[in-house]
């Protein structure tokens, strides 16, 4: 076999399916298990316990997946381009870009499978497993060493077009030649640094995930600690201004994936409105997105600190005081807390 031969094959096919690049990497990550073990230790990914659980696991791909002797990266962009909220404190909700479309998990699996289907379709039966954000894969580590991109000092994956873009692997035992990486172009730029709400970027390529807005608001499952509330802005789900402000964005193509273009308005749909939804509602207009997943409570929580932060205006206070009563206990607590903040901004 002329893996050389199938590994540009490999990028032609995924090309045809889509992916924007698509690189491969060797598996070997032994240099980025300290870092990683470090991170765990110091307590920085707050509630996740899973990420503890797993440990050196995620720098360890053949023992995810034995017999694991290459990982193929693919890049997949959903930046729209459409008019929408600003994160900050205003009436309307800020909703992270890559959640306002169907959920990536499923359209980027399915995309992989394809690909896997069609290596396959070329040279037989081989030894693989699909990955996207489903499993403990180091995906940024990984697809820094397949030359798609470096890593930013907020430490997510830049390329020249930006950072708006979703990430998948595919671990296979074909001895596929890797890719070299690509050199970094941040230079002395800090604006993602400099721009976080909550300072959750540390330090360059250090990220506390327990300051994290993206963090808080979908992976936190309990109380938002109170000193972050007022930071957290308008943001109901996730956070996009460390991406926002990087100057790379500015060459971002908007996607051409229908599935990624934003639904029920989530683009500029108001607090009020969205606290508004009865928990059947929730279910039904966020079927198939990622956002659903945090479920209706949390949902609530989110969209009162959002409320509790945006103008004093009568609808705001009338929105909130009806959850006053709210069954959750978790809810009424974060609702007095609004309540709280707009009767002591009004005295």
């Amino acid at each position: 076999m002329d893996y050389a031969a199938l590994a540009n094959r490999i990028r032609v096919w995924g090309r045809e399916l889509g992916f924007q690049a698509v690189g491969i990497a060797d598996a070997d990550l032994s240099a980025a298990e300290p870092r990683l073990l470090e991170w765990l230790a110091q307590g920085r990914h707050g509630e996740m316990e899973y990420m503890a659980r797993h440990g050196a696991l995620r720098a360890r791909p053949g023992d995810l997946k034995p017999g694991t002797l290459r990982v193929i990266s693919c890049r997949l962009d959903y930046a729209t381009g459409d008019g929408e909220a600003t994160p900050g404190g205003g009436p309307q909700a800020y909703i992270a870009r890559y959640a306002r479309g169907r959920d990536y998990h499923k359209v980027l699996r399915a995309r992989l499978q394809r690909l896997c289907d069609r290596i396959e379709a070329e040279m037989g039966p081989f030894g693989y497993r699909v990955f996207t954000d489903s499993a403990p894969v180091m995906e940024v580590e990984l697809a820094v060493r397949a030359g798609i991109g470096w890593r930013g000092k907020h430490t997510l994956l830049l390329e020249r077009t930006g950072s708006w873009f979703f990430l998948g692997e595919v671990y296979t035992d074909l001895p596929l030649p890797p890719d070299a990486p690509v050199e970094e172009h941040c230079g002395t730029c800090r604006r993602c640094i400099d721009v976080c709400p909550t300072q959750a970027i540390v330090a360059p390529y250090e990220l506390d995930a327990r300051r994290c807005i993206s963090y808080l608001t979908i992976e936190h499952k309990s109380a938002i600690p109170e000193e972050l509330r007022p930071l957290i802005g308008n943001r109901v789900y996730g956070c996009d201004d460390c991406q926002l402000v990087c100057p790379w964005n500015r060459f971002a193509q908007p996607s051409s994936e229908a599935e990624f273009q934003p639904r029920h308005g989530l683009e500029r749909a108001t607090l009020i409105e969205l606290f508004g939804w009865t928990e059947a509602q929730f279910d039904e207009r966020l079927a198939g997105s990622p956002i659903r997943r945090i479920g209706y409570e949390r949902w609530l929580r989110n969209l009162a600190v959002g409320l509790g932060n945006a103008p004093g205006t009568p609808e705001v206070v009338g929105a909130l005081r009806a959850r006053a009563d709210h069954p959750s206990a978790l809810v009424r607590e974060h609702v007095q807390w609004a309540l709280s903040r707009h009767e002591a901004l009004a005295a």
